[in-house]
């Protein structure tokens, strides 16, 4: 392959510091650029939110834009449907996935898809994420559909 994962996914909040709080917070991410997104402080507020070594998330804050607003339910959502990040290992996941259900941003349910265990959460714009973590108990070849409950949760 010719890539190593994804540089950064472009997303609108409403609210940028309840949003950099929830990824610092639950995630540990770094906010290392945050104003306007054009030199001469014209344009949308953006700030850049470190969430792994190569991966951020561009956050655009614009006024009068009520598109953060919108959510629909899953393959409803237009082309981009959800974003799903990948743990470092199995005990940062489940150091996040605590972190998510004492916020109420997610249930305690772990899918087991067979090479992957994942948890969902929606941010605090409502937008649907996953967190994504290599299965452990995965079995080779083996893959599970949506709704397995993972048995080590």
């Amino acid at each position: 392959m010719l890539l190593n994962g994804f540089n950064h996914v472009a997303t609108l909040t409403n609210d940028s510091e309840r949003l950099h709080e929830f990824w610092v917070s639950v995630f540990d991410a770094k906010i290392v650029r945050d104003g306007s997104e054009l030199p001469s402080g014209a344009g949308p507020r953006l700030s850049v939110v470190q969430i792994g070594p190569f991966s951020e998330l561009n956050v655009f804050q614009i006024e009068g834009n009520t598109e953060a607003d919108r959510q629909t339910p899953m393959f409803g959502r237009g082309r981009l449907d959800h974003i799903a990040v990948q743990a470092g290992s199995l005990d940062a996941f489940e150091t996040i996935r605590e972190r998510l259900i004492e916020r109420g941003a997610a249930d305690e349910f772990v899918t087991d898809f067979g090479p992957i265990l994942s948890i969902f959460f929606r941010d605090p714009d409502g937008l649907e994420c996953e967190v994504c973590v290599a299965n452990p108990d995965a079995q080779p070849g083996v893959t599970n559909p949506p709704g397995t409950p993972a048995r080590r949760y």
